[in-house]
């Protein structure tokens, strides 16, 4: 049994980032619709899946949910209209290239 991970837009135009086992995520989507999750979504209803996918492995996508979680609006945005272009550009570090030892 594997594992989707969702990322979901939320009626205040804000992104929910979750996940689900053993089951697909229209299930889990109108859960969120329903209120039955009395949580961040809950009160930004309706909301509207506008990205998943599937992992085999539950722990790839537990790790895959954590780390889209720290991801910025933009790159998320670039994430669900498949830019793999922009995704890379905005992981680059904003800070510049690290500094250099002394």
């Amino acid at each position: 049994m594997g594992i989707y991970v969702y990322m979901l837009r939320c009626a205040d135009g804000s992104f929910y980032i979750g996940s689900a086992t053993g089951e697909d995520t229209s299930k889990r989507v109108d859960e969120h619709n329903a209120g039955a999750y009395p949580g961040y979504t809950y009160s930004r209803r309706p909301v509207v899946l506008v990205w998943s996918e599937y992992f085999d492995r539950i722990t790839d996508g537990i790790a895959a949910e954590r780390q889209l979680k720290g991801w910025s609006r933009a790159k998320k945005q670039a994430l669900i209209r498949s830019d793999w272009k922009s995704v890379s550009q905005l992981a680059r570090r904003r800070a510049g290239a690290p500094r250099q030892k002394k």
